[in-house]
Formats: structure tokens, C-alpha cells, sequence
């Protein structure tokens, strides 16, 4: 359940340490929120020392600066402790980030009189399974993608549903996706844009080769178990990050997580429409097609 809607009072302002912007930025928003009689420590997102802090203290939000890189990585740090988050974007994406880096002095304010929403994403767990024992097990917030490793060659994938074989695929890979990830992988593979509220997992293939092209959105609830045959390198990853070996014969099981990850909003719920069509209007194509035609 979404916490209950009051102003926060101690937060944490982790900037992406590679962006300079941001560190910049994170140290005014701390001062704001200093001015508005809150507590808020500011730091570098991977630092230890703040990390730490955050895990081990009662804090009621993080404000994260950044892409939505930098707002994954603040959620599999808020959603265990289930923290909401709030994002400023000073990165190139932003399907994630709430604020952008022209508007967060107007509207920040809202904080102090309890004047936003909670949006609540739904996670996946994904365990690896080798030999019939689970080895490696990954919470995710955007997808799990099982595919081929350096070898610039298929595997072979199956998806087995609650138990039963609904497909097989010989493609670069097979990606299980949350709507919020939705925008991610699976969009660039031709996947469909799911609302952000919904908890359904998407299956979308990568590269598939005579085999199905689809997406397949499976019904709420739902479990998948994805199987992988081939004689060379497999792996899976998930939210992008260091890819895990697979051998023939392993499996990935991906549920629904427990948890879910909170998001801090000021706009209303259509709003992730409206800053959808923008992202995709700076692609140069889909722009001459929509002026030009």
C-alpha cells in the first residue's frame, strides 16, 4: 500500500556522481528544504557513508538527480525500505523522473503542504534456477533479460507460463518487462507502452528469427518460467546490470515482487502520456513524420 500522504520531514538528496549539474543542483535543493524546516542530507549516490544513513535511519523520502539510470539505481535502494522517491532530472532520459531541472524551485514548495500523489510500480523477483537449485536471485524494477553472451549467435528460449509451455523462440534474447520498464528494452525491441499502474509482466523477444515477433502481456498474477537450450553462451541481466552466466538447461523464474516501488508525483496521472508523446517527438524521424506529413 502507497504510505500515507504527509509532508516529509528528513530526506536524502543523492546526486549521479558524474554529473556535475547535479551534485551542484542537489546541494540547492538541500538548502531549499533546509529553508522549508526540513532535514536533508546531501551526498553522492554511491556514497557509503550516506547509503548507510539512509538504510539505517528513518527517512521519508529520497530525491534522486539524475537520469532514469540514477533512478533505478535509487530504487533498489528506496524499495526494500520502502521509501518513496522522487526524481530531477538533469540526465538525457527522463521516462522516470518527475521534475525537471527548470521547475523544481516552483513546485518542490508542494512538499511542505502535503500537496502530491503516490504512484505504486510493481517489481519483479527473478531467481535463477541451475540444476534444479536456485543460485542467483535479482529484484527488479524495469526487466530481466535472458540473452545470448559475445557470440553473435541465437539461443534458444522458451517461455513456460504457471507451469505450462506457452512459446519458443530462437532470438538474441527474451526480455521480461514491467509496465514501468515497458519504456525501456522492450520498447526499443518494439514492445507496446503499458500503463505505469498496472501489474502485468510483458514478454517481448529480442531479434526473434522465424519464430514469434510478439509481445505477450501475461494476465496479473501470472509466473514465468524462461528456459534456455544452446550450445554456446547465455546470461541474464536485469536492470541493465552485470550480466550473470547461464548454461543449457537453466532457467530464469520471474514473479511479481512482494514489494513495490513508490514514486513521489506532482502531476496527474495522465501526465505520463503527455511526457511520453514529448520524449518521442525529439526522436528526428518520428518528428519530420508528424510536421511534415
Amino acid at each position: 500500500m502507497p504510505p500515507e500522504i504527509k509532508p516529509p520531514k528528513k530526506i536524502a538528496v543523492m546526486a549521479h556522481p558524474n554529473i556535475a549539474e547535479a551534485s551542484i543542483i542537489a546541494d540547492d535543493v538541500g538548502a531549499m528544504l533546509k529553508e522549508m524546516g526540513m532535514i536533508a542530507n546531501v551526498g553522492s549516490l554511491y556514497d557509503p557513508a550516506l547509503r548507510a544513513s539512509f538504510q539505517a535511519e528513518n527517512y521519508d523520502l529520497l530525491i534522486a538527480l539524475g537520469g532514469d539510470g540514477t533512478m533505478l539505481r535509487a530504487g533498489h535502494l528506496c524499495a526494500p525500505l520502502e521509501i518513496p522517491l522522487l526524481g530531477i532530472n538533469v540526465g538525457k532520459f527522463g521516462f522516470l523522473v518527475e521534475l525537471n531541472r527548470d521547475e523544481w524551485r516552483n513546485i518542490l514548495p508542494r512538499l511542505r503542504s502535503g500537496d502530491f500523489r503516490y504512484e505504486e510500480r510493481m517489481m519483479l523477483s527473478a531467481t535463477c534456477i541451475h540444476d534444479g537449485k536456485p543460485t542467483d536471485k535479482f529484484d527488479v524494477i524495469n526487466d530481466v533479460v535472458v540473452a545470448r553472451g559475445q557470440y553473435v549467435r541465437p539461443i534458444e528460449v522458451e517461455a513456460i507460463l504457471n507451469g505450462a509451455h506457452i512459446a519458443s523462440y530462437v532470438a538474441d534474447g527474451l526480455i521480461a518487462s514491467t509496465a514501468t520498464g515497458s519504456t525501456a528494452y522492450a520498447l526499443a525491441a518494439g514492445g507496446p507502452i503499458l500503463p505505469p499502474e498496472i501489474r502485468n509482466i510483458l514478454l517481448m523477444p529480442v531479434a526473434p528469427h522465424l519464430s514469434i515477433d510478439r509481445a505477450v502481456v501475461l494476465s496479473e498474477g501470472s509466473s514465468v518460467s524462461i528456459r534456455v537450450q544452446t550450445d554456446h553462451e547465455a546470461v541474464v541481466s536485469a536492470d541493465g546490470q552485470t550480466p550473470v552466466q547461464l548454461a543449457s538447461g537453466d532457467s530464469v523464474n520471474v514473479t511479481a515482487h512482494k514489494k513495490s516501488l513508490q514514486m513521489l508525483r506532482f502531476r496527474d496521472p495522465y501526465y505520463f502520456y503527455r511526457n511520453l508523446t514529448a520524449y518521442m517527438e525529439h526522436n528526428p524521424i518520428t518528428s519530420i513524420k508528424t510536421n511534415g506529413q
